[in-house]
């Protein structure tokens, strides 16, 4: 990516210091809310913060949670969530949810501190290359070595961290050119002629694309997190073109929301932990239109035996992802609200008629027959599918926002808590954070200070970043922490189980903390439930509770989580229970996959 630039004159300039150039241009931005911990090497532009008003500062108790609750911030409102850390160790820890928004392609602006521009090199206090270590994980970063450029790279972050595919954005600010004075340049007077991704598709790509859809039997609707990325309109158009040609639909786990899922043809979620019905629809269907997802390995399984008859459409805004992984017939290079809209007026403009899909609809009613989520339930110990089925009749009619760590009980939240709109489902697909959840529950609640924001948590996940309890309860956020508590790193036992043997190496925690007593040493509430009969009650306490909650729900400890696709395996290659097994043992080759 070119960073050329060229700076517009401006009607009226502006002197003041570094810091102060920082938080005008945030204003400028629309930052309402922003992320950090302070230090010695970005103290100025606290200062400036100090003596200024507009833009709301959340304290947290450690940098990556910052990056998480940017994250959270920036999924439910789709504006760049903002965060701002020292130098060296403050900047270091944001490495985990630069990478983390890279992979989801959440647009995040991480301003850092840095020494002082004389000192660079010289392994001073605090020093890290903050550039050099981001450079592979994050969209783009700067290293500000001029004030009068300071204002011209933030709005340029911006645009970067917003423009074509999402992602952070890096800004390192020395602590000297804080302090130094400088001109300031409006929004306005910056361009990037240089940077302009593709948002419109190419009109013989959508005309080759109906043509397929003309002639299709069995076609699926495959989204992803592209479409909730592009903004509320994608989802409406989505909503409608299927509407208008009846094809059943799957998302990814980061997509989940962009379609309703109470929407009779919704399929579910597709990949390692997806549905029966999803997972052999994408592989039976002649022609698979694929919105804004990536063929992620945990989708496709086996490459050579993903959806091996289809025709396939890949709509992305990033042209590195098409044909990065499975080849394509036909690339849609644009947005994924301008491509549906465009597929919807050529499909229109054509008169064409809703196609009888009735024969695959009949074949898909098998598939859906087996009941693939379905559990032996038990009065005596609570199961974590049915906790996650409670949570959800019991929030359904609410603004209910959800987060999840990662792990056994993320895919179970996946499974059973059921989303109709955009933007209401926050978690780590790709990099798979451990800890992810809670930080970003707190900057959902930031941003939704009034709906019910619900973190849904292993016990494992939680203590990696519980200290944002502390966070949530100083700034009043009411976070609620729903943990599934079986006592091990569930996700690590389940295939230490199926592909180890049962040697279960270092992944049972006999020494926990008591949750409910951690939560009120943070200030917070703590709950504990482990009879199925007092789950409902437990719920309903924890929403009534207008303080930050704990809620530690006891479940099964040997619970695994299935649909599973056995590793190595085709995409239509499922385990549906513990009673099932795998037709061949899985190979190294499978267990690699893992």
């Amino acid at each position: 990516m070119t960073t050329d630039t060229k700076t517009k004159p401006a009607a009226e300039t502006l002197t003041m210091t570094g810091a102060e150039i920082v938080i005008t241009a945030l204003k400028e931005q629309g930052v309402e809310v922003m992320f950090g911990y302070p230090g010695g090497a970005v103290l100025p532009i606290y200062d400036a913060l100090y003596n200024s008003d507009g833009i709301r500062h959340i304290l947290v108790r450690h940098e990556q949670g910052a990056g998480h609750a940017a994250e959270g911030y920036a999924r439910t409102t789709g504006k760049p969530g903002v965060c701002l850390v020292t130098s060296g160790p403050g900047a270091t820890n944001m490495v985990t949810p630069i990478a983390d928004a890279m992979m989801d392609s959440i647009p995040m602006v991480v301003l850092t501190g840095q020494v002082p521009t004389h000192l660079i090199g010289t392994d001073a206090f605090q020093e890290c290359d903050t550039t050099g270590i981001t450079r592979t994980c994050a969209k783009h970063n700067y290293l500000v070595t001029d004030v009068n450029q300071l204002a011209r790279t933030i709005h340029e972050a911006f645009l970067i961290a917003k423009s074509g595919r999402p992602g952070p954005v890096v800004v390192d600010i020395p602590k000297d050119i804080q302090f130094a004075p400088g001109t300031y340049v409006g929004k306005e007077g910056v361009h990037k002629p240089s940077y302009h991704p593709t948002t419109k598709p190419h009109p013989d790509a959508i005309s080759a694309t109906v043509d397929l859809m003309m002639h299709a039997r069995r076609p699926v609707f495959y989204t992803g997190g592209g479409v909730i990325n592009s903004g509320p309109k994608a989802s409406d158009l989505l909503r409608e073109l299927q509407n208008v040609t009846g094809y059943p639909v799957t998302s990814t786990l980061m997509g989940l929301g962009a379609f309703p899922a109470s929407h009779p043809d919704w399929l579910g979620m597709v990949g390692m932990h997806g549905s029966f019905e999803a997972n052999n629809a994408m592989h039976d269907c002649d022609l698979m239109i694929c919105v804004g997802a990536r063929f992620d390995d945990r989708v496709t399984g086996r490459i050579d035996a993903f959806s091996p008859n289809s025709k396939k459409v890949h709509i992305d805004i990033d042209p590195s992802s098409v044909n990065k992984i499975v080849r394509v017939d036909i690339p849609v290079i644009a947005d994924c609200a301008e491509a549906l809209a465009a597929i919807l007026k050529e499909f229109k403009s054509r008169k064409a008629k809703k196609p009888d899909l009735k024969p695959w609809r009949q074949e898909i009613d098998i598939w859906r027959a087996r009941k693939c989520f379905t559990y032996a339930n038990s009065n005596t110990v609570i199961k974590p599918q049915h906790a996650v089925e409670r949570l959800y009749e019991l929030t359904r009619d609410r603004e209910t926002y959800i987060t999840t760590e990662v792990g056994q009980h993320q895919m179970w939240a996946a499974q059973f808590y059921h989303f109709d709109e955009p933007n209401r489902w926050m978690t780590s697909g790709g990099l798979g954070t451990m800890g992810y959840g809670l930080p970003a529950a707190v900057g959902v609640q930031a941003a939704h200070p009034d709906a019910l924001v619900i973190d849904i948590a292993g016990e494992a996940s939680i203590q990696m970043m519980t200290q944002e309890l502390s966070t949530a309860v100083q700034h009043r956020l009411p976070v609620k922490v729903f943990i599934l508590n079986n006592e091990w790193m569930g996700m690590v036992r389940q295939w230490q189980e199926l592909l180890h043997g049962g040697r279960y190496a270092e992944c049972y925690m006999d020494s926990l903390p008591d949750f409910q007593m951690l939560a009120e040493s943070f200030g917070a509430v703590g709950l504990k439930c482990e009879k199925p009969e007092d789950l409902d009650g437990m719920i309903d306490e924890m929403l009534k509770t207008d303080n930050a909650v704990i809620a530690d729900v006891r479940v099964d400890p040997m619970e695994n989580c299935f649909p599973m696709i056995p590793s190595g395996n085709a995409h239509n290659v499922m385990l549906l229970g513990p009673e099932d097994e795998a037709d061949k043992p899985i190979s190294e080759e499978g267990m690699v996959l893992v």
